[in-house]
């Protein structure tokens, strides 16, 4: 993807790139919610973008593998998130929201196709708020893993 027009779409379906997930994948911007990072985390899968989608995984979760196969030929078609705003508002209602404020859950479907087959990946996935590997003191999300429902 060409990342110089401000006009190309975002992989996630959020608008053009370069004000949807472009600043949090060049790293000129943090993520400011957990639906955001998982979107952008989604464009970075679409982008093929290791380095991005490790700097966003929880240090606890990381696979030490790589993350794509040179031969893994994936087509990306597009994303739907499910279910991140109702999670929230429900967080919101929470009687012990000062401990539940740094973990969030977006529930998404992403569709793909591999070798001309169309599939669909439907996750639970659990975000975490700390502090960032820099060291910095800066708050920032981090996926932490995911769940798939039947």
């Amino acid at each position: 993807m060409s990342t110089t027009s401000k006009s190309v779409a975002c992989p996630c379906g959020g608008g053009a790139y370069a004000t949807c997930c472009g600043p949090y994948i060049a790293g000129s911007a943090l993520p400011p919610t957990a639906e955001v990072l998982m979107r952008s985390r989604y464009t970075a899968f679409t982008l093929r973008d290791e380095p991005y989608l490790r700097t966003t995984w929880h240090a606890s979760t990381c696979p030490g593998d790589a993350l794509f196969a040179e031969e893994e030929k994936v087509q990306w078609l597009g994303l739907e998130v499910k279910s991140g705003l109702r999670l929230r508002q429900r967080k919101a209602e929470s009687a012990d929201q000062a401990e539940e404020i740094n973990r969030d859950t977006v529930e998404f479907v992403a569709r793909y196709k591999v070798g001309g087959r169309a599939h669909r990946l439907h996750e639970v996935s659990r975000f975490v708020r700390e502090s960032g590997k820099g060291g910095d003191g800066t708050l920032r999300w981090f996926y932490l893993d995911g769940s798939f429902p039947e």
